[in-house]
């Protein structure tokens, strides 16, 4: 399969709110705010185990690491587990290396050695390895181009806000990749799924939240517990099968779907193709590395055919059958060129065990960057067909969370969610942006 068009890249960045003197005790949350920025295509590799395209939206995350400290800013990720820095070969800056971590210039950097437990676990896609040459952990992550990064496995003292150093994890790797002077410059990546090495179990976080917001500010997240009495939340629990299967990825924060509905019609999916098969493969995971969500083949059929249905008679089909954004986005339409789609728009709801969340407005449609018919854009529905990326699991991406209050409680293994614009959220939060 070629590589998708080259597009560019947004990211939400994430800044540290100053605490105020009553908040700054370590056992009260951490709220940061989220702020969208775009950088070039190809500026964040994805590993091969997320998806292959490069419209994704992060929170990026500014870290002191090492020690003196120094700032670093990551990618946080609720689809991976091993954290890493690209790590600059020498202990000066200067160069890459000055959007790099510099190992050699901190008094706490430490290799892990071949004979650790963190160089035995087995729940990242690509276990650690020993090198028998100098006897340390080495890891390796693939990226959808078909390139690599290996690295060493190591672990640092890390510092977030005003919390307790804490002495991680991550993979620190040798290969750099293309940043712009007006973009975004990240020096690595957060894991925050529920892997050993994740940045969550490690820290030992047991709650977080965030609010993406559909405007440029006022997104953001928080790390720990805090009372909501604003929010009520709707829970639906983490779905776990009894036993491990081999396709199913159980460090992953997997939901159930049980049904999805387009203008308030169920559609006829029967639920054996919502859930996860004797495989482990069809799993429902939430991701905010992702940005759009995707259904396996036979639900994205029934929302296709159904939503072209209640849209025909007022907004016309691409009918083009060679034509699909991303690889993956085939169900697109015609829109005069310098408008915006149609308001009634049919919404899509996907239903979970205790909870849903509604796609609705202009989070159903994008416009395809540089596609015309005539005097028309391409618009795009922004649900993708799992089979043409190849992935075998539904995926929630972050698009459809926009102004959703979504809650990671670890302690009673489940996932909030509240419909709520953002920056009534941070008012209400008392973060004035």
């Amino acid at each position: 399969m070629p590589p998708p068009p080259a597009l560019p890249v947004f990211l939400l960045l994430l800044l540290l709110a100053v605490p105020r003197p009553a908040e700054a005790a370590a056992t009260r949350p951490l709220l940061f705010e989220l702020r969208a920025r775009q950088v070039p295509a190809g500026a964040l590799p994805r590993p091969a185990s997320k998806l292959r395209f490069h419209h994704n939206v992060s929170l990026t995350v500014s870290l002191a690491i090492g020690t003196p400290p120094q700032n670093v800013s990551m990618v946080l990720d609720t689809g991976s587990e091993l954290s890493w820095l690209l790590c600059a070969p020498g202990g000066g800056g200067g160069g890459r290396g000055a959007l790099s971590f510099r190992p050699r210039a901190s008094r706490t950097f430490a290799s892990v050695p071949c004979g650790s437990a963190q160089c035995r676990s087995r729940d990242l896609p690509s276990p650690p390895a020993c090198d028998g040459a100098s006897k340390q952990c080495r890891v390796s992550l693939s990226y959808a181009d078909g390139s690599s990064s290996d690295g060493a496995l190591a672990t640092e003292v890390f510092t977030v806000g005003q919390g307790p150093p804490l002495r991680a994890a991550f993979g620190c790797m040798a290969t750099a990749f293309d940043t712009s002077p007006d973009g975004v410059a990240t020096a690595g990546l957060l894991g925050m799924n529920r892997g050993a090495l994740s940045f969550v179990s490690q820290a030992s976080t047991r709650r977080f939240s965030y609010c993406i917001s559909d405007r440029d500010d006022a997104g953001m997240l928080l790390l720990g517990h805090s009372d909501l009495p604003f929010l009520p939340l709707n829970y639906t629990p983490l779905y776990q099968p009894a036993l491990p299967l081999p396709y199913f990825d159980r460090v992953a924060y997997s939901v159930q779907l049980l049904g999805i509905h387009v203008g308030g019609k169920p559609l006829p999916i029967p639920a054996s193709v919502l859930a996860p098969d004797h495989t482990g493969a069809g799993q429902t995971m939430v991701d905010s590395g992702t940005q759009f969500t995707f259904l396996l083949g036979d639900a994205y059929s029934a929302l296709k055919a159904e939503f072209m249905r209640q849209t025909k008679p007022w907004l016309p089909a691409l009918n083009d059958p060679n034509f699909a954004f991303q690889e993956a986005f085939d169900t697109c339409f015609r829109v005069p060129q310098g408008r915006a789609p149609p308001a009634r728009l049919p919404a899509v709801t996907l239903l979970f065990n205790g909870a849903h969340m509604t796609v609705a407005g202009d989070r159903l449609l994008y416009k395809v960057p540089g596609e015309r018919r005539g005097g028309d854009g391409v618009w795009c529905l922004t649900f993708g067909n799992a089979d043409m990326v190849p992935i075998t699991a539904y995926v929630i991406g972050h698009h459809h969370q926009m102004n959703v209050w979504v809650e990671y409680d670890l302690e009673r293994s489940r996932v909030g969610l509240a419909p709520i614009r953002c920056d009534v959220a941070s008012e209400r939060l008392g973060l004035m942006l």
